[in-house]
């Protein structure tokens, strides 16, 4: 919390300096069963509209189950954390999309009709197939891996894994912040009446198991992403956290590892949100050379 308090505290002092934008916007969905439209947030960084040419690397960030697109604003302080960051010289100018995965159906990836009724929900399909190419085509943002990078926090950090592991091709950093990876029974589960059926398919998606059973092409495309897990010594993903580094590090993919006291919750999320940030800025630096 220090770290994030420093920060604040520099923008607080900045006073009248220019300032990036957080904006809550809506795009054409398809592929989401019964969705027409679909929302999302997106940070575009001060000078954004000085340069018509100039293309920005992005930050996909998604947020954590029963949240919103809004929430890496509203709870972590988002569009003020990187200004500070971008007005101190801390990393360069980015934009930062946060994609919403609670309306219609609590769930960031492809989930299909089973004998609940329950309707399909294309999630991932949608997220490659649709926001991604929106956003390219509607905003100034590097189209290539090395200009692209993905992060979230417990459900969010779940879906940021898998999409990593099943698209490396497409991601330099991947940055899993208390991720949710597999089924757990959890007290908090027991009310929601489709809890058994997110944990299904939560397992079907279980990066652990997928990169245990990956090939060596599989294991060579992985080694061109930068990992990163950030976990509370008090969350209750810590174990399947430890396990997601091990799998990765027994098929020889470097992978950092940040545990510290902390639980499942916005008090530990608030400071990772500056290391997010510096780590995705240092890749893009990287690749740019």
């Amino acid at each position: 919390m220090k770290l994030l308090t420093l920060v604040l505290m520099t923008l607080l002092a900045a006073g009248g300096h220019a300032k990036g934008i957080f904006r809550s916007q809506t795009m054409p969905c398809s592929l989401l069963s019964g969705v027409s439209s679909r929302a999302y947030g997106i940070y575009l960084p001060s000078g954004y509209d000085a340069d018509p040419q100039r293309l920005y690397p992005v930050l996909y960030l998604m947020h954590g189950g029963g949240g919103a697109h809004t929430d890496w604003e509203r709870w972590n302080h988002l569009s003020a954390v990187a200004d500070s960051l971008m007005r101190n010289g801390d990393i360069d100018d980015m934009v930062i999309v946060c994609p919403e995965g609670n309306q219609q159906n609590m769930m960031y990836f492809n989930a299909y009709a089973d004998d609940s009724g329950t309707p399909d929900w294309r999630y991932e399909d949608y997220f490659f197939q649709e926001l991604i190419p929106y956003i390219q085509a509607h905003y100034r943002v590097r189209s290539d891996k090395r200009g692209r990078a993905i992060g979230g926090f417990s459900m969010g950090g779940g879906a940021a894994t898998v999409y990593g592991v099943h698209h490396p091709e497409l991601f330099v950093m991947v940055y899993d912040i208390s991720g949710y990876l597999r089924a757990q029974q959890l007290d908090f589960l027991k009310g929601d009446p489709s809890a058994q059926w997110r944990q299904r398919v939560i397992d079907t998606n279980n990066p652990i198991q997928r990169i245990e059973d990956g090939t060596a092409e599989d294991v060579t495309a992985w080694q061109q992403v930068d990992w990163k897990v950030a976990v509370g010594d008090h969350d209750f993903t810590l174990e399947a956290n430890m396990d997601l580094v091990k799998a990765l590090h027994k098929k020889g993919i470097a992978c950092a590892m940040y545990v510290n006291n902390g639980a499942h919750d916005a008090q530990w999320v608030n400071p990772t949100l500056v290391d997010v940030l510096q780590r995705a800025d240092k890749n893009f630096k990287r690749s740019s050379h």
